[in-house]
């Protein structure tokens, strides 16, 4: 019997195979995908489907194609594999919702291109090198291990693939930004929404706490900040005096993990800011063959090299070095955080007044210490979904209990010491209009956003060249994929 499939209300179930992303692990599959470049071939490829014969197969096991694009047998059993070594639950993942939701992004991808949406070459080659970066460095293998897992000819021919497939994934991506990045909802509509859920229907909101903290970092000396900006001189004048390579040098010094082992390189365009601010100012006052004097920024003092200006863009390499804190640094931290916490507990100052005044963290110590919620933008953490880190912290506090001092190093290295409270709890309860207003905006909005996704679909999918063939004809999707 098929399988009744709802592609667009499955959003939030397959939120993570939305447009499906090489995640560079050993166990992990390379998605195949090509683009038809001549329409001859995927006429062909058509008529071998529709006119199968004992002499006729299959070209290269295609299974649909959506416009420009073509789908393989072997992509959704590539992308389960792909999914369960992410650790996702894939039992309830049916093979006719995987594929239903793979021609989705094929046809974003295929009308991003229509529509003349533009993705930034820069940022492509930048995610292919993260990718191999981060196989590399969690294989603990080289490059060439990488080239011969996926049975490819040589790196090149590698990194050409993974920009193809990363760059369709981004047009999807942009596509649907696109599609729902203008729509707004407004109170009376929020309103309706809210008024047409059936009482007994009603979202039950988990237990939401407040938090805030205070954090206390170890102060690095002056002495050892000159003592940085002095090693960074000192490359900056043997590469330019004795001819060293400056790549060697990344390679061998840099502490930026997303960079050092391909020689400290990036790509930088001016229309796609994702460096920090610092760092773009420099890179960008460069002309191509300087390298800069040390500048700081909030990862530690970098030199940067500019190797290649190509209109917007520039290919730059940079060597970064942080200052290393003493032991008696961290422990003035430590007994510093001891004496604010023993003020607060002892009733002298209020946390977030001690926040304010001692809290070495710039984020939060404005709003008294309060933490945001990164995903919902407010002040609210809902218990079961809160990161395990700041869970197993605050799981035994009672509200507006200090908390001892924790220490945390993150993988850098760079430590440093907190103290958190609970400033507010709400038990779980049934969603309230008045109270829990941003969040049932939220669900309208999603509402009004899948209505529009779903009509677009649905107009989309008569004016695109689509073919489905084999067994995924048999499957019941809920968009009309099959023209019918």
């Amino acid at each position: 019997m098929p399988l009744k499939i709802n592609n667009s209300k499955s959003i939030n179930k397959l939120k993570n195979i939305s447009v499906l992303c090489i995640t560079m692990l050993a166990a992990q599959v390379l998605f195949a995908q090509e683009i038809i470049k001549e329409e001859a071939e995927k006429d062909q490829a058509v008529n071998d489907i529709q006119t199968p014969s004992k002499n006729a197969r299959k070209v290269d096991g295609v299974a649909a194609v959506v416009g420009d694009y073509i789908l393989l047998d072997s992509d959704v059993d590539k992308a389960i594999v792909q999914l369960e070594a992410q650790d996702i639950d894939t039992k309830n993942i049916g093979r006719c919702e995987l594929f239903g939701k793979l021609l989705e992004d094929k046809l974003y991808a295929h009308h991003a291109i229509q529509d003349s949406i533009i993705v930034s070459d820069a940022e492509i080659r930048q995610n292919v090198n993260y990718q191999i970066d981060q196989f590399v460095q969690q294989s603990g293998q080289p490059i060439e291990a990488l080239v011969k897992l996926y049975k490819k000819e040589d790196e090149q021919t590698l990194r050409d693939e993974m920009f193809e497939i990363n760059k369709a994934n981004m047009l999807a991506k942009k596509m649907q930004e696109k599609i729902v990045g203008e729509i707004e909802i407004t109170p009376e509509e929020v309103r309706e929404f809210f008024n047409k859920i059936p009482k007994d229907e009603r979202p039950t909101f988990g237990t939401e706490l407040k938090v805030a903290q205070i954090v206390a970092e170890p102060k690095v000396s002056d002495e050892e900040k000159q003592r940085v900006i002095d090693k960074l001189k000192s490359f900056k004048t043997d590469i330019l005096e004795n001819g060293t390579s400056f790549s060697t040098k990344a390679i061998l010094y840099s502490e930026d993990p997303g960079s050092a082992s391909r020689g400290g390189k990036y790509t930088l365009d001016r229309k796609q800011p994702r460096m920090v601010k610092e760092f773009r100012q420099v890179a960008f006052s460069l002309q191509e063959g300087e390298i800069s004097e040390p500048f700081k920024s909030d990862f530690g003092y970098h030199i940067v090299f500019c190797e290649k200006i190509r209109g917007q863009e520039r290919d730059v390499a940079h060597i970064l070095m942080s200052p290393k804190v003493s032991d008696e640094a961290i422990k003035e931290a430590k007994e510093r955080l001891e004496k604010v916490r023993k003020s607060i507990v002892d009733g002298d100052i209020s946390f977030a007044d001690a926040a304010r005044e001692a809290s070495d963290e710039k984020e939060t110590r404005g709003d008294g210490g309060q933490l945001i919620n990164p995903i919902t933008q407010d002040y609210n953490f809902e218990l079961t979904r809160m990161e395990p880190e700041l869970y197993a912290q605050i799981q035994n506090l009672k509200d507006n209990e200090v908390s001892l001092v924790y220490k945390e190093e993150d993988r850098s290295g760079k430590v440093m010491f907190k103290i958190l409270m609970v400033t507010d709890r709400i038990d779980e309860h049934e969603a309230d209009y008045a109270r829990d207003y941003l969040k049932i905006k939220e669900l309208a909005l999603n509402e009004k956003q899948i209505n529009t996704i779903a009509k677009w679909q649905e107009e989309k999918i008569m004016d695109t060249y689509i073919k489905i063939s084999g067994e995924y004809r048999n499957c019941d999707f809920n968009s009309n994929w099959l023209k019918k």
